[in-house]
């Protein structure tokens, strides 16, 4: 694998990019072929961001394949199938890494590297970035592209110092694997990633004990394998799929019926939640009705069949009523399984209702809770991220006047972004599916994308009007932020504590963070500021570009 190691040799950029993940190679691959000189800087050692990390028994991803790819280049398309309707990790990572090959990035990638600090300085125009490794490189333009989901939560249980076994985070995973054969392991959470993985570690440990908070909707894949000329057929028609992809809500080709929930008869209901049942996947139980994510009474309809299916499923009754959801359906991720709730009629798995009995400490010998002592061999942290934000505050990025983006954001409970891309402050600072855009409530791939092709066509924009500086207005931000707040506040969102609120990080503050007007029109207003020459920003001239 070639790399670069050192960069003592070459320490001023057109660009510097954080992130080696699908976002950071599509920016470093436009800006390299609009001719733009681009550092990478990534923490692993190779490419694939999220997919690199999260290796943990089970990780999938949640979109359809055929939809969660690049669509940049029709020649990528036709060169690469996907084995199933829901790709696994290893096959995403491989993904990655025949991405980077064909297009040569590794070269313009400093791996095993972390960005400590990127601090503006007004004099140059130039943002200085200090790495870990003592390095300081500097370039006109900073990008992050360390995704929304990468600052891995452990809780500060306490004592986890003292187990004697072994623990591990599922966004953290060993590269080499981790054996369960034999052991006793318990997993704490059972959000998307402790779904996942449940089912797949209770086949192989000699027990499994599941410490639940807060029990989740979820609803089966129905994963299959892709037949060869199901794929024929999409790269036939995927300019017209791409079209759909690029306009839709989600970034998925695919609409929700409009019609309310009241319009149908409870019979009719039933048949139609059935047949989204049967179907599977990510939307199509949301997609059955279009007022399931506004209306409290439309949302209790959808959130009682699912719960219908899980006391179907549990054959013990009084494990089922655990298991049973009681907070809105969707305003948490949505989440879809292969045999999640089946796994808890298997005789070596046990649930233990933590919301009931809350976990005191992690003890030598396993986890203490307010009734019982669990003998562990193995902890597995199922806990999340600190969304959003938290992979942004992990660097220490200061704009004007040495302002830092922590203390501007006040931990998050004022994030104000203008359209998730910039935010005042911090010129020529562009952040890749940013807080306030439409990021991890729709496919990350066409989000993805349409960031990385904006901000490439601004810098362009730049260079070839000879603009130096370009910086959000405060009361750009002020608007979009409120714009985005006014969008949420109509929906059930809002009305549950969810990571997305930021209500999974102990100390932090509440905030919806999402915009929740859809792809298509993201797309339709960034369109439309570019189109104005970038409306809502500053842009200021100099005599000499600060571009080389």
């Amino acid at each position: 694998m070639s790399s670069i190691q050192k960069s003592n040799s070459h320490t001023d950029f057109d660009a510097v990019v954080v992130g080696a993940g699908f976002s950071g190679l599509y920016m470093l691959h436009r800006l390299r072929e609009a001719g733009f000189s681009t550092r990478v800087f990534e923490a692993g050692d190779n490419v694939g961001g999220t997919w690199y990390w999260n290796r943990y028994p089970g990780a999938r991803c949640d979109v359809e394949s055929i939809y969660y790819n690049y669509t940049f280049s029709e020649e990528l398309l036709k060169e690469w199938n996907w084995s199933a309707k829901y790709a696994e990790q290893p096959e995403i990572l491989s993904y990655i890494n025949y991405v980077a090959d064909k297009f040569d990035l590794r070269r313009d990638v400093q791996f095993n590297t972390r960005v400590q600090s990127a601090k503006f300085d007004e004099k140059k125009n130039r943002w200085n970035v200090q790495l870990n490794n003592g390095e300081k490189v500097s370039a006109p333009y900073f990008i992050t592209a360390v995704g929304c989901l990468s600052a891995s939560n452990v809780p500060k249980f306490k004592g986890l110092e003292d187990f004697k076994g072994e623990w591990h985070h599922t966004g953290h995973w060993p590269h080499e694997g981790v054996d369960f054969q034999g052991k006793r392991v318990g997993i704490i959470g059972t959000g998307s990633s402790g779904i996942q993985a449940i089912p797949v570690i209770a086949k192989e440990a000699r027990h499994l004990t599941v410490f639940q908070r807060t029990p989740q909707y979820s609803s089966p894949a129905r994963n299959t394998p892709n037949d060869p000329e199901y794929l024929k057929n999409i790269r036939k028609n995927y300019r017209e799929i791409r079209a759909k992809m690029r306009h839709s809500i989600t970034g998925i080709p695919e609409e929700p019926r409009n019609i309310s929930v009241f319009d149908e008869s409870p019979e009719e209901r039933q048949k139609v939640f059935e047949e989204a049942w049967k179907k599977g996947g990510l939307l199509n139980l949301t997609y059955t009705y279009n007022d399931l994510s506004i209306t409290p009474e439309a949302n209790e309809i959808v959130a009682e069949f699912i719960r219908s299916k899980i006391r179907e499923t549990v054959k013990k009754p009084e494990v089922a009523d655990k298991l049973l959801p009681r907070f809105f359906y969707g305003t948490k991720r949505t989440i879809i399984d292969t045999d999640y709730f089946e796994t808890y009629n298997r005789d070596n798995v046990s649930l233990v209702d933590v919301k009931e009995a809350p976990i005191l400490e992690i003890t030598a010998t396993g986890v203490k809770t307010a009734d019982a002592d669990y003998e562990l061999d193995m902890i597995v942290f199922a806990t999340g991220f600190d969304a959003m934000t938290g992979p942004l505050f992990k660097m220490d990025i200061r704009g004007k006047d040495g302002v830092s983006l922590k203390e501007k954001w006040a931990g998050g409970s004022h994030t104000r972004t203008y359209l998730g891309l910039g935010t005042a402050g911090f010129p020529n600072m562009f952040m890749l599916t940013g807080p306030e855009s439409p990021s991890v409530l729709s496919n990350m791939m066409v989000s993805i994308e349409q960031h990385v092709e904006w901000v490439s066509d601004c810098i362009s924009y730049m260079r070839d009007q000879n603009q130096a500086v370009i910086e959000v207005k405060e009361e750009s931000e002020n608007t979009w932020s409120k714009h985005c707040r006014e969008i949420a506040d109509q929906t059930l969102f809002t009305k549950t504590d969810s990571w997305y609120m930021g209500a999974n990080i102990e100390g932090k503050a509440r905030g919806f963070q999402i915009y929740l007007g859809g792809v298509g029109t993201y797309r339709k207003i960034c369109d439309e500021v570019a189109e104005k020459g970038y409306e809502g920003f500053i842009l200021k001239a100099s005599e000499k570009s600060a571009v080389n």
